[in-house]
């Protein structure tokens, strides 16, 4: 609950998924639900939103946010998987309008998607990934390297490229976006196999939210027109954020609502150029 979250100060963070915090003037470990570097979010003397922890955990606290400028970024990796239901119900992607979950981490090869949507007879495959490094209004994923991460897109790429449909869906957890694009400086074999993926017919879209210290609510949208790529895109033939996902009816804005989920816990420069407009 909102009225269990304590303000304390970032310290210092002790492995990839604990950190020390200052509470009331004493230090406390805290889980860090998310394996990303965050370099750009936990400084030291940030102000961080933590929780208690369930009983019998190691650690006694979770880390929930951190405090930049006048919004809060979400800390917890798993939360955009848990909005997406959510999303999906209430219309946050319009072109998802009419499709319902048919499975939650469905085999996909030798691994697992997120989500598989079924609307009729036509199946979609839904890959999130949680986003939480903005720089200069530009979205970026990842923020470390992922292998995990390059695999999924592979997979969908395969897919798409057999006549199957999937979509890449970024959720921004923080509200300062209004581009989104992969972060080839952090990972350039993800970006590859993002651009391959574009290539093959997978879609692209983020969802920029802002995070109250318990839910995300969808804020904005962003498509093609949005989408930062590599240089390298043109001479792979990618030039916009895949194909149009499959309508469900006239495109209509992204409601404002949140979610209903509640948390449990240098820009690109010359690498990346404004793609136009698909069309």
């Amino acid at each position: 609950m909102a009225s269990e979250n304590r303000w304390g100060t970032f310290l210092r963070r002790q492995s990839r998924f604990v950190v020390e915090v200052e509470l009331d003037g004493q230090p406390i470990l805290a889980h860090l639900p998310n394996p990303g570097r965050l370099e750009e979010v936990l400084e030291p003397g940030r102000r961080i939103l933590v929780r208690p922890a369930p009983p019998g955990r190691r650690t006694a606290w979770t880390a929930v946010g951190a405090a930049l400028d006048r919004f809060l970024v979400s800390l917890d990796a798993t939360l955009p998987n848990r909005a997406f239901p959510a999303f999906l119900e209430e219309g946050v992607v319009p072109e998802l309008r009419g499709f319902r979950i048919l499975a939650r981490e469905p085999r996909l090869g030798q691994g697992r998607a997120d989500f598989l949507l079924v609307r009729g007879g036509r199946r979609l495959w839904v890959e999130v990934k949680s986003v939480t490094l903005v720089v200069d209004g530009v979205a970026l994923f990842p923020d470390a390297p992922t292998v995990r991460g390059r695999r999924h897109v592979e997979k969908l790429a395969a897919l798409a490229r057999r006549g199957g449909e999937a979509v890449i869906l970024f959720v921004v957890q923080r509200p300062d976006a209004s581009r989104f694009g992969p972060h080839a400086g952090i990972d350039p074999a993800f970006a590859r196999a993002f651009l391959e993926a574009l290539a093959a017919g997978v879609a692209a879209r983020a969802v920029v939210c802002r995070f109250d210290g318990e839910e995300l609510s969808p804020l904005s949208l962003l498509g093609p027109e949005d989408l930062v790529l590599p240089e390298a895109a043109p001479r792979m033939g990618c030039t916009s954020a895949g194909p149009p996902l499959p309508a469900a009816g006239s495109p209509s804005p992204a409601p404002r609502t949140p979610h209903r989920g509640r948390s449990t816990g240098p820009g690109p420069g010359a690498e990346a150029r404004r793609q136009p407009p698909a069309g």
